[in-house]
């Protein structure tokens, strides 16, 4: 099992080629773009989804990799989820290789593999920069293409900062770095979640008004603060999101959001 954490940024287009010459100045090691297809799965019931996993394979030069994501945690953009990887031999799942441990009740649900059917597709070109953040070393990557259900399709265009060694702290300096440049902001939604999105038929995202924020009994200030300060981000990004896709209604839930 690997514990992922890394930090995401949705990227305007015209930024694209600023963004790539200042990623060339951090000095880290360079790969060219390399085209990813990921096939999505999922039960006609939305099992898989319904425990927090989520279940794809990724096709790269002909070589093949089962992924297993389970619950995990995303704080103001900084996703946190343990993932489990196979090595396959052709396009396939094989759910039997995966470890008992990703199953909620310890084992493989009898009748799983049988249900599980693709539901949506990933297909973009990742360009990345390995780069040393005092003593981690981080991957940079640019994604572009496009996330795709059916008839409905939606751009791809993100930069992720993911931790392969060392502090989390220093994915949140690099993050610090790079919000100078111009067309970069932060963003919750992953590509799972839009590719659900579009397979229910792209319906129009629904306004959240800020709920009334619960904290365990025996919270101190400090606990209390910090579930205050991820409600924000939440709502913030959430409905920022919703703003720039066009739905003006969203400002309203911004501006909450902030005044938190």
């Amino acid at each position: 099992m690997a514990q992922e954490i890394e930090l995401k940024f949705i990227v305007n287009h015209s930024a694209v080629e600023a963004l790539r010459d200042h990623l060339n100045t951090l000095g880290g090691e360079h790969h060219d773009p390399v085209q990813l297809l990921n096939i999505y799965y999922e039960t006609p019931d939305n099992w898989l989804r319904g425990h927090d996993m989520g279940l794809r394979i990724r096709g790269e030069n002909g070589r093949y990799e089962m992924t297993m994501k389970v619950a995990g945690r995303v704080t103001g953009g900084l996703h946190q989820r343990p993932e489990y990887n196979v090595a396959l031999s052709e396009p396939t799942l094989d759910l039997a290789q995966l470890p008992t441990e990703v199953w909620p009740n310890g084992e493989l649900p009898a009748d799983l593999a049988s249900r599980v059917q693709p539901l949506f597709s990933t297909d973009f070109y990742r360009e990345k920069w390995l780069v040393a953040v005092d003593d981690s070393r981080i991957e940079i990557a640019l994604d572009q293409g496009e996330v795709k259900a059916g008839e409905f399709a939606e751009p791809i265009c993100e930069l992720e900062l993911e931790l392969l060694s060392g502090d989390t702290r220093a994915v949140l300096k690099l993050a610090n770095q790079l919000v100078s440049q111009t067309g970069l902001r932060q963003g919750s939604l992953s590509k799972a979640a839009r590719g659900y999105h579009l397979a229910q038929g792209n319906p129009a995202r629904e306004i959240k008004p800020t709920t009334i924020l619960h904290v365990a009994a025996k919270a101190d200030v400090e606990q209390g603060l910090e579930a205050a300060l991820e409600l924000a981000l939440a709502q913030w990004q959430y409905h920022e999101e919703l703003w720039v896709r066009g739905n003006d209604a969203a400002k309203e839930q911004v501006l909450a959001a902030i005044g938190l």
